[in-house]
């Protein structure tokens, strides 16, 4: 009798916590909306073609680098507050850049450019890596490390200085155009599709995710719970490197400060987890709390509100995600 009556209190509090995440992401879907009708109704020209296709153009870097973090967060523990990080994403992103930058300054093709910036992102990635599985560090204290380490060597390596290129392949990336959509946008859907796939639909996605949420039941699986943790963040550099290219065919050059970006990236790949059907972080929410913070960039732009608004309001975002799906969750 008293296993019965367990199972019956068990089932309605089993209900409530899925109507309370429910509700957390109808609110946010609805929040998104909500944000954007605003913005169609106060900022002029928001609503255009060559507007909306901005928004996702100014979304992809930031995208890309939150689909790293997101992979992370996967793999280190899908709880958001008491698994892993890597707070060296952005660094590391313009570590590539820099990378990138100086070999084509120097006269190496892209042919060399493009590997030598991915791999850059890999080896930081798989620095964080050892820090996290080999030496059992605490992820916040040993990306934070490394974090420091890739700025140091963007400016070691670029004196501090912009370093201005150009290349056909960089000219392409800004301002190429197919089917009417422009590379970078074409760039973000397709990374969307086939991250979706290999992180949702694949045995190594489904697997990293047991690794991230079910440490021991993966382990009692066979699963190599240290392989996975590693893969996750070279995966996430190996992102960082990819988008560092796209982050100097936008600018022409490779410019101190990427690791600014932090922020954003941090609060896309949160924001993500209450687009989601379980409150764990996936692609497909971190693909909308993309494009809902570069909607929220754009339109503030058009409405002429300081741009210092835009961080505060991430880091608002920040606090309100992890506050609301500690009590969904609970």
């Amino acid at each position: 009798m008293s296993a019965v009556a367990t199972a019956g209190t068990a089932r309605p509090t089993r209900r409530k916590r899925d109507y309370s995440k429910l509700a957390v992401r109808l609110g946010a879907f609805a929040g998104f909306a909500a944000i954007a009708l605003y913005f169609a109704a106060t900022a002029r020209g928001f609503v255009s073609p060559y507007n909306l296709t901005n928004i996702v153009e100014q979304s992809t870097i930031l995208g890309l680098l939150a689909f790293g973090m997101t992979l992370v967060f996967a793999g280190t523990g899908t709880d958001v507050q008491k698994g892993g990080i890597d707070l060296s994403l952005a660094a590391n992103a313009g570590l590539c850049a820099a990378v990138y930058a100086v070999l084509l300054r120097n006269g190496y093709g892209s042919a060399i450019a493009i590997p030598a910036a991915i791999l850059t992102g890999m080896a930081i990635g798989a620095l964080n890596g050892v820090a996290v599985v080999l030496f059992k560090i605490m992820p916040l204290l040993a990306t934070l490390a490394v974090l420091n380490i890739a700025e140091g060597l963007e400016l070691t390596l670029t004196e501090n200085t912009v370093v201005p290129v150009s290349s056909p392949l960089i000219d392409m990336l800004a301002f190429g155009r197919f089917l009417g959509l422009s590379s970078l946008t074409w760039i973000f859907v397709v990374a969307t599709i086939v991250l979706v796939a290999i992180a949702h639909y694949s045995r190594i996605g489904l697997r990293l995710y047991a690794v991230g949420g079910h440490k021991e039941a993966a382990r009692a699986a066979g699963i190599n719970n240290g392989a996975y943790v590693y893969g996750a963040y070279i995966a996430a550099g190996g992102l960082a490197g990819l988008t560092s290219i796209l982050i100097v065919a936008r600018l022409s050059s490779s410019t101190p400060g990427t690791g600014q970006m932090l922020l954003p990236v941090l609060a896309a790949a949160l924001l993500g987890t209450v687009f989601s059907r379980r409150l764990i972080p996936t692609i497909g929410g971190t693909c909308l709390a993309a494009l809902f913070i570069g909607t929220l960039a754009n339109g503030f732009q058009l409405l002429g509100i300081s741009s210092y608004w835009v961080s505060g309001v991430q880091g608002a975002l920040i606090l309100v995600v992890v506050a609301v799906t500690s009590f969904a969750k609970k």
